[in-house]
């Protein structure tokens, strides 16, 4: 549907039942974000808060708590989204299919921004204080805001379309910051306001930024969306809104006419403070480190402004239909700008970018029969790690397509199971080390940095993968509960981890023990972690535990595993070492006196009766 603000919204979901208000009192501090966590596990309407403390205004969550309520917000201006965004990436596709244009043309007539005057987000001014201080989690560092829409200006260039509209995270109260007048910015590697504050740092220059909350819904997706280049996000905005993204300007900033609240400040140049803890999207917190922080000018809002806001944590969570949304948009897009590419898979359970699985053509020795090996695949795997987000894949496993065409990467047990009939470890594996990772990765003791582990496979099958053990199996004596989670993968809890040296202590009489095993071949996964039953529990725990708690350059080993002319090599199984480790920040846990007020709002008579 085509929203021009916030408020239409939330009006057409009540009228179908997909939106409920809450009005007694709810505490910003923990309560409002264990409602939106539980009405949200229960696939529950978006809660519209109108009797928050400390603050007037009514605030939204849950807004895109399921896939079908996302679809039905941004339908039916997707399709013609969809042909915009291929022939970005392609524009050479319009002279094969020239129909492509008419399908894009609704799209691209809404992509040109609009300036006005006059815009309801200018009726009304307040301070940061005034706004709903949502505190998430026990050991969050204070209130953020976790639906800003970022908008910065490339210092050298007046154009919009040098402009960059992000999402990251706010942090309005806490730490160091002086009350009302400095909020901090946190934002990540391979974001575009990076390159607009390195601009203006190199001239000394403060970045003036303006950060939107609220407007039509398709304002805050396109702030997360990974456009291809020259495509700016304020230009998008409008297409999927199916209405010009329309701006005003004062004193200096753009301002988003349409937006519900509108902050304007200047990034101090040369200067930081700490910023967070704060629990993240990958179930873990965040911990404290320098970023950038604004020095507050404004805070404008419009007469009925509604606040929303979004709650993160262990996957999957309301941020996730984002995602399913994203690659729906994307699909097609990432073969054009990646040839050879069929299909991308950055598991959302895994945390997204810990773990990227990739299926794409192996076509270099068409005519090989015979010990089919990866060769083609290690160019595509190359190309992605030097694409976009994309790089930040700390775990990519790329198979050949032609191997099986229906393999759908979205599968993942049917992908590993793919993967793992047919890996060499002899030639395989392929680690790089020292290198960049995610900011929000803990498994290595350095902020963005770590190692990644690239796989490739093609080929005939090499092994048959078995579901139970083999006959006579045992492990050493510190080891214990092995369950099998899938054919070939066994998960084993292993003794509390110290340090690496004896850690490496440890596994190195595991695979002394599996060296004396016969029929290994067939389960050719092993994975050590702290507390089997919780990993085995669901593919999904597997996954989490597998991939966020390792750093491959240091926590993965191998039976004979050595290095060969720099290539490191094993014979299966392969042993991925998950436990936690004692940097590994901590997970996430609600507060228990908090989890039972919100318990009592389900109970028979309470206003979240029957929804929680």
């Amino acid at each position: 549907m085509k929203f021009s603000s916030l408020k239409q919204c939330l009006d057409v979901l009540k009228q179908q039942g997909e939106l409920v208000q809450l009005h007694q009192p709810v505490d910003p501090k923990l309560e409002m974000a264990e409602i939106t966590r539980r009405v949200f596990n229960a696939k529950g309407p978006a809660i519209l808060f109108t009797n928050i403390k400390n603050t007037k205004f009514s605030a939204v969550s849950n807004l895109f708590g399921t896939f079908e309520r996302t679809l039905k917000i941004f339908e039916p201006q997707l399709a013609s989204v969809k042909v915009l965004v291929d022939i970005k990436s392609d524009f050479g596709s319009v002279l094969k299919s020239p129909g492509k244009i008419l399908k894009a043309l609704p799209a691209l007539i809404h992509s040109l921004p609009l300036k006005t005057s006059n815009p309801k987000v200018l009726e009304k001014t307040c301070h940061i204080q005034d706004l709903p201080m949502i505190k998430c989690w026990p050991k969050d560092g204070g209130a953020f805001i976790l639906l800003p829409q970022v908008f910065s200006q490339d210092p050298e260039k007046t154009s919009l379309f040098s402009s960059n509209l992000g999402m990251y995270r706010i942090q309005i109260s806490g730490n160091d910051y002086k009350p009302g007048k400095e909020i901090g910015l946190h934002y990540q590697l391979h974001r575009g306001i990076g390159n607009h504050h390195k601009k203006a740092l190199e001239k000394n220059q403060a970045l003036r930024v303006s950060i939107f909350i609220g407007g039509p819904p398709a304002h805050a997706l396109a702030a997360v969306m990974p456009l291809p280049e020259g495509l700016p996000e304020i230009a998008f905005a409008g297409a999927l809104a199916g209405k010009n993204f329309k701006y005003a300007k004062k004193h200096g900033y753009l301002i988003s006419a349409d937006a519900d609240f509108c902050i304007t400040g200047l990034i101090v140049p040369g200067r930081t403070k700490k910023e967070g803890p704060f629990g993240d999207h990958l179930g873990y917190y965040s911990l404290e480190h320098e970023y950038p922080y604004l020095k507050v000018e404004s805070v404008y809002h419009r007469k009925d402004a509604i606040f929303p806001f979004t709650v993160v944590g262990r996957p999957p969570q309301e941020d996730s239909s984002f995602g399913k949304l994203i690659h729906e948009i994307t699909r097609s897009a990432i073969p054009d700008s990646i040839p050879g590419v069929t299909a991308v898979n950055a598991v959302d359970h895994a945390g997204v970018h810990p773990l990227l699985l990739v299926k794409a053509h192996e076509r270099y020795v068409p005519y090989e029969k015979e010990n089919r090996m990866p060769r083609e695949l290690l160019t595509h795997a190359s190309r992605i790690l030097g694409t976009g987000q994309l790089s930040l894949a700390k775990y990519l496993m790329i198979c050949a397509h032609e191997d099986n065409p229906e393999l759908n990467v979205n599968d993942e047990k049917a992908f590993f199971i793919h993967m793992l009939e047919r890996i060499d470890f002899s030639t395989d594996l392929h680690f790089f080390t020292k290198t960049t990772m995610d900011t929000l990765d803990y498994s290595t003791q350095n902020i963005t940095s770590g190692s990644k582990l690239m796989i490739a496979a093609a080929g005939e099958k090499r092994r048959h993968l078995k579901n139970e053990f083999p006959q006579h199996f045992s492990l050493p004596e510190e080891f214990k509960h092995p369950k099998i989670v899938l054919p070939g993968i066994i998960v084993v809890e292993g003794p509390h981890f110290k340090t690496y040296a004896n850690g490496k202590i440890q596994i190195n009489r595991l695979k002394k023990h599996l060296q004396t095993q016969t029929g290994l071949d067939s389960l050719p996964l092993f994975v050590v972690v702290d507390d089997t039953d919780f990993s085995t529990k669901s593919f999904s725990n597997f996954l989490w535990v597998t991939f966020l708690r390792s750093n491959p350059s240091h926590d993965i080993y191998g039976i004979n595993e050595k290095t060969l002319f720099k290539h490191w090599e094993c014979k299966p199984p392969l042993i991925i070492d998950a436990r936690i480790k004692p940097f590994h920040s901590d997970p996430l846990m609600s507060d228990k006196k908090i989890v039972e007020k919100v318990d009592a709002l389900g109970k028979r008579g309470g206003p979240l009766f029957n929804i929680i």
